[in-house]
């Protein structure tokens, strides 16, 4: 299986073990078992986190800064992220085609409802229950 980097990880100064072991320290913790108890993830998490494998992420850097007290920014400059802006992409958050169709739709079904007029693929005779002469009165 080839080993896997993530993008922050070709930062020169990147160094999450830095961070955990200043934790460790911190918190007076003998090994990552119990800095997975104090932070509440799988054990698994911190050891790929150590390898490499998988970077800090924000929920798990939040849970560090709840746990320890120590800022965000502390944290980010322990591991060695020095990177001052978060870029996401474009298309982050951008409603798919296929969403914006449903979504159209459901506009279009919601402005003829207003209006009074029948849904396309409805019938027009709308009976109510009580019309039907299915309940006994």
């Amino acid at each position: 299986m080839a080993q896997q980097h993530h993008a922050l990880s070709s930062q020169e100064s990147y160094n999450p073990n830095h961070l955990l072991d200043i934790l460790l320290g911190k918190m007076q913790l003998k090994n990552d078992a119990a800095l997975s108890r104090m932070l509440e993830v799988a054990p698994p998490v911190i050891s790929k986190i150590r390898h490499h494998r998988l970077p800090v992420g924000a929920s798990l850097l939040i849970r560090m800064h709840e746990v320890t007290g120590m800022s965000i920014r502390d944290l980010r400059d322990l591991m060695g992220d020095r990177r001052t802006k978060y870029r996401l992409s474009d298309a982050q958050g951008r409603p798919k085609p296929e969403e914006k169709a449903a979504q159209a739709a459901a506009a279009a079904a919601a402005a003829a409802q207003q209006q009074g007029q029948p849904q396309q693929g409805q019938p027009q005779n709308e009976a109510t229950p009580s019309s039907t002469g299915n309940y006994a009165h």
